[in-house]
């Protein structure tokens, strides 16, 4: 599978625990986002209401992970 396929855009409408992230897609539904390795060493700070670029999972599409943080 492509992961350009895969990689939609969205806004965090929640914080969860453990670095986990309700997000609501730009066409639509929410999902639950985890942050992707990257962010997490270079402590990259996520909050309610920032534009995210997520990588969905081709297992379930109810998850997925945030690669990327807009401005």
């Amino acid at each position: 599978m492509d992961k350009k396929n895969l990689r939609k855009t969205g806004t965090v409408i929640e914080a969860l625990p453990s670095t986990h992230f309700k997000v609501k897609l730009d066409q639509g539904g929410e999902i639950l986002c985890y942050l992707a390795g990257k962010l997490r060493m270079f402590r990259i700070k996520i909050l309610p209401g920032d534009n995210v670029s997520v990588e969905l999972s081709p297992y379930d599409e109810k998850r997925g992970r945030i690669v990327y943080r807009g401005k």
